[in-house]
């Protein structure tokens, strides 16, 4: 592996360095992105519960926002509960569109290492292929590893950037599966809170 990468000469660096930011990216997402953690699926039930024994205060309040995505965007609806649905509703979806934003945290940032790792294969091999070439001309066809080393760092930085793009992207999509799925979660559930406060639904007895 290290000899590859010699081969590709300088302009392996960008590539390898894509290479672990994208890396992070993947595994901070992973680890960030768990439906459990985002939207868990008792926790309309637990609000509920709290609702109706009148144990929403302030300090409950404060333990929802910070237990989960989703809890970030019932507390603001339950601030606001007293105000009518349609405040409730406003408040939930102004959270929300801070929810997303850290959702989608890092995405583009792997969006980018997808595209432009490529590129940079493509700008070493257009590097590679005027080495070879000056050599060409400066030595003619009788110096072969002069040659092969222009040649090489071409097909290297191409192989390179082709690996760190292809699962940088294939990541990146799957990422933003599932920030829409969690989205499609999240606001079935804040629906759900806004109906069962104003007595429009009942609870579902499977939360």
């Amino acid at each position: 592996m290290l000899e590859l990468v010699q081969a590709g000469g300088w302009m392996m660096l960008p590539i390898i360095l894509c290479s672990v930011i994208a890396a992070a990216i993947s595994v901070e997402r992973f680890w960030t992105l768990q439906p459990g953690r985002i939207a868990p699926r008792t926790l309309l039930a637990q609000v509920w519960g709290h609702a109706k024994k009148n144990e929403i205060d302030r300090e409950r309040l404060r333990d929802i926002r910070n237990g989960s995505a989703l809890g970030q965007i019932f507390a603001a609806g339950l601030s606001n509960a007293k105000h009518g649905r349609q405040i409730m509703k406003e408040a939930m979806e102004e959270e929300a569109s801070v929810v997303m934003h850290e959702l989608e945290r890092y995405l583009t940032a792997l969006g980018t290492i997808a595209s432009v790792s490529p590129l940079l294969g493509l700008l070493g091999t257009v590097v590679g292929m005027i080495q070879a070439f000056t050599v060409l001309m400066a030595q003619g066809a009788g110096n072969a590893n002069n040659l092969a080393g222009g040649i090489s760092t071409a097909l290297v930085t191409t192989a390179g950037g082709l690996t760190v793009a292809i699962p940088s992207l294939a990541f990146y999509r799957y990422f933003l599966r599932r920030v829409d799925d969690l989205t499609i979660t999240m606001e079935q559930e804040a629906s759900k809170l806004v109906e069962i406060m104003h007595g429009e639904r009942e609870i579902d007895a499977r939360q």
